[in-house]
């Protein structure tokens, strides 16, 4: 196999964004959603419940993903200050 877990990952996160972005019917959509080689592991509400069960699923964490669907990756913030 010539992709790499991080390839195959990254390559599910942006199809799932994708999916979230175009159907809001998407199981997916405002979800945080936790990859570890090359498949869904959770979807949740709960950053925190994320890290858990990726930590969980797959202890090396090389091999795992999180993007919150529906998000924009290409919109610009800037930050001007940091308290």
């Amino acid at each position: 196999m010539s992709a790499t877990i991080q390839e195959l990952n990254r390559d599910l996160a942006r199809r799932i964004n994708a999916e979230a972005r175009s159907n809001p019917q998407s199981p997916y959509v405002n979800k945080f959603v936790g990859i570890a080689n090359g498949q869904v592991i959770v979807v949740t509400d709960d950053l925190d419940e994320l890290a858990r069960r990726l930590r969980q699923a797959e202890p090396d964490p090389s091999r795992t993903f999180g993007v919150e669907a529906s998000r924009d990756y290409t919109e610009v913030h800037e930050i001007w200050g940091v308290n």
